[in-house]
């Protein structure tokens, strides 16, 4: 299980990360969103052992990462922006990554030139931006780690290989009990993979639970009729007669409340993830300004 217990970190008078809680199952694939600026990457590289913390703590299975080789061996982690050394191949890189990785599978390695095909004597400075994200996982999951940490993971990618590579990282979950962590904005994407989803803002944990239990606590209610009195109310709006609310609470018991009211009609359904985000952050309310250029 990877956990973060109230760290807090501040870049002069900015305050990145304020008393941020967080909590990765083991074995699960969870989603980190929030909006631009909310602190996910700063919370990832804490995670990762990057930046040390201001105050708090950031664990795995109870051993510190911070300075922590043992746990750091078994965290595998692709940045937003990935570096390479200016001339080295993938097989050069192969063999960096072998000498910090105990359990790098060399054999895998070679499985997987068949499915992201990139040349193996050409500098990697040189691929295409997708390519070198392919090159990120092609070597990363060879390190065969217990948690990994992707941060923006498929952006550049096409179609084709997003799935591609979605179906591998799925695949060593099943196969392995690998923990996984997904920093994206791309929210669609993230409600058909992960398990557990939580949404910072301003540096810190708004909600986190399962997406299950997520998605179940959130619904939208389309009805025609006055709005019924007793509902946990998150957003109102109308079109002509019908009307939308987005409401707290169980289905069954919300159901039961818009039915008494006797409504014209009515029908109760759940939200995406994208929706919970928006409604969630009061983006609702927010105005999207016409201006002219």
């Amino acid at each position: 299980m990877l956990e973060m217990k109230n760290v807090t970190k501040a870049f002069g008078s900015f305050q990145a990360l304020n008393g941020l809680t967080m909590t990765v199952p083991q074995g699960a694939v969870y989603g980190l969103v929030g909006p631009n600026g909310a602190g996910k990457s700063t919370a990832i590289r804490h995670l990762t052992g990057i930046y040390r913390p201001d105050s708090g703590e950031i664990t795995l299975d109870g051993m510190r990462v911070y300075e922590n080789t043992k746990a750091k061996q078994r965290i595998g982690y692709i940045p937003d922006d990935i570096f390479y050394f200016p001339t080295a191949t993938l097989e050069d890189m192969r063999r960096f990554y072998r000498g910090i990785y105990p359990k790098f599978d060399d054999a895998l390695f070679e499985k997987l030139y068949d499915i992201f095909k990139l040349p193996k004597k050409s500098p990697i400075r040189r691929f295409s931006k997708g390519m070198q994200k392919q090159a990120a996982f092609h070597l990363t999951i060879c390190t065969r780690p217990d948690v990994m940490i992707l941060d923006e993971p498929v952006d550049g990618l096409d179609p084709v290989m997003r799935r591609q590579v979605w179906s591998l990282i799925l695949s060593d979950v099943a196969q392995n009990g690998t923990t996984v962590l997904i920093s994206s904005h791309n929210l669609r994407e993230l409600e058909d993979i992960c398990d557990h989803v939580g949404i910072m803002d301003h540096g810190r944990m708004l909600l986190e639970r399962s997406l299950a239990d997520m998605q179940g606590g959130t619904h939208k209610v389309q009805m025609v009729g006055e709005t019924p009195k007793g509902l946990e109310l998150l957003h109102e709006s109308s079109s002509g007669r019908l009307k939308t609310l987005v409401v707290r609470g169980d289905a069954q018991e919300i159901e039961k409340i818009v039915a008494d009211s006797n409504p014209t009609y009515f029908d109760v359904l759940p939200l995406s993830l994208e929706e919970i985000f928006i409604y969630e952050l009061g983006g609702v309310n927010d105005e999207v300004k016409n201006i002219i250029l």
